[in-house]
């Protein structure tokens, strides 16, 4: 029976290794480089999954981003439409890249750095923000992957979590004006 028991934790640590990376995306095409995608205006649609199933918030995005040659902002203006319905929310990235493949990003709400690495058609960052629901917060951390589909298409897919256990995902369609 203990034989069973550690090979059954063997594997299990093993699962973890096997997480996807973004390098598994680095032929992929078209690129996720944020200064070619987001300079401009773009739009999307979002929703908020809580870690039961359930559908909690509806949401679109309005989305202004330019680049200087060195930094990327990104103004997203969020309106609810669904548990928080008019509620609009606004953050402002600021994207610098620090060696190839690798990036930093601020916001007002976020703590500390954004931590990103972009390979192919992937951009994936962690970060921790203060998650305010109603009157209450939650410091969370968020992973959040970008998939660029087309040269006008990006689907972002967020994992939110605390202390290891996740609380939710958020799925987000961007449509990039041409």
């Amino acid at each position: 029976m203990r034989m069973g028991y550690m090979a059954l934790l063997a594997a299990l640590g093993l699962g973890g290794c096997a997480s996807m990376q973004p390098q598994d995306f680095a032929s992929g095409t078209p690129s996720m480089a944020l200064q070619d995608y987001f300079p401009g205006h773009s739009t999307a649609q979002g929703i908020f999954i809580d870690r039961f199933g359930t559908v909690r918030n509806q949401f679109t995005v309005d989305c202004d981003g330019s680049w200087d040659g060195t930094t990327l902002t990104l103004d997203e203006h969020f309106t609810y439409v669904g548990g928080a319905h008019g509620q609009i929310t606004h953050r402002v990235w600021h994207f610098h890249q620090t060696a190839p493949h690798h990036w930093v990003g601020t916001a007002g709400d976020v703590i500390g750095d954004a931590v990103a690495t972009q390979y192919g058609n992937v951009f994936h960052m962690n970060y921790v923000t203060d998650l305010k629901t109603g009157s209450s917060s939650y410091r969370v951390a968020v992973s959040d992957w970008l998939f660029r589909e087309s040269p006008t298409v990006v689907l972002n897919h967020t994992i939110i979590s605390k202390l290891g256990v996740e609380l939710g995902q958020v799925q987000i369609a961007f449509v990039h004006a041409s």
